[in-house]
């Protein structure tokens, strides 16, 4: 059984993307890890509930009260992302987990 953090047996690329894809699980990490984690899993709820939001506005099945207010909330919420994102030193692409032969878990943009 491999452990997670063996990256020895891959080369070059792949490598530093799989050292800079998974969680380190180090004592002095754990915060950060732990926030990358939650933060990867937010941004891909928020982009799922963004693609759905298009979705309706475009069946127009909203209102434009409803419209107003989910754009509001996705705006806020991709705000509140973006701090989280900076008080910790993590950018937008640090939060795409790779997952093999599956690809990225969030499309790249």
């Amino acid at each position: 059984m491999s452990d997670i953090s063996d990256v020895g047996a891959m080369s070059g690329d792949t490598a530093g993307n799989a050292r800079r894809n998974r969680l380190d699980l180090e004592p002095d990490t754990v915060e950060k890890d732990l926030v990358k984690l939650v933060l990867t899993v937010v941004e891909l709820l928020r982009q799922l509930m963004e693609r759905q939001a298009l979705r309706r506005f475009d069946t127009g099945d909203l209102t434009e009260d409803q419209e107003e207010r989910i754009g509001l909330t996705l705006m806020l919420l991709d705000d509140r992302m973006a701090e989280l994102r900076d008080r910790y030193g993590l950018r937008p692409e640090d939060l795409n987990l790779d997952l093999g032969p599956l690809g990225p878990l969030l499309p790249r943009e």
